[in-house]
């Protein structure tokens, strides 16, 4: 079992930061990687970015390629998103979820974060 658990949302102005953390508990030392999710009012869920566990290889969503950063720290076993350039359309419920296996499904899932992006 890994329980996920996401901070640092809130309300920001369109083109500023923030950066979002999803903090690991459990079995970590298993985790394939970590996967960033969002979900808009009214639109399906959209993949933002991931970050294999051990290696550090990152992949990004073509929307948010360019403003955000994926990052992994093992000593807090705690994966970060770094979203800059915020526009309204960022505006979302953000997940972190954990895929177990290379081939698998993302298992695991945290209760999200809301990030509000405001003109």
């Amino acid at each position: 079992q890994v329980q996920l658990e996401e901070s640092g949302g809130g309300l920001v102005q369109a083109g500023g930061s923030l950066r979002l953390s999803c903090a690991a508990s459990g079995r970590t030392v298993s985790i394939y990687n970590i996967g960033w999710f969002r979900r808009a009012p009214g639109k399906d869920r959209e993949f933002v970015a991931r970050i294999t566990w051990s290696a550090g290889l990152t992949d990004y969503g073509d929307s948010v390629k360019g403003r955000v950063t994926i990052s992994r720290d093992h000593a807090e076993n705690t994966v970060y998103l770094e979203m800059n350039s915020l526009k309204l359309e960022d505006t979302a419920i953000y997940y972190c979820a954990a895929r177990m296996r290379q081939r698998g499904t993302y298992e695991y899932w945290g209760q999200g974060t809301q990030v509000t992006v405001s003109s």
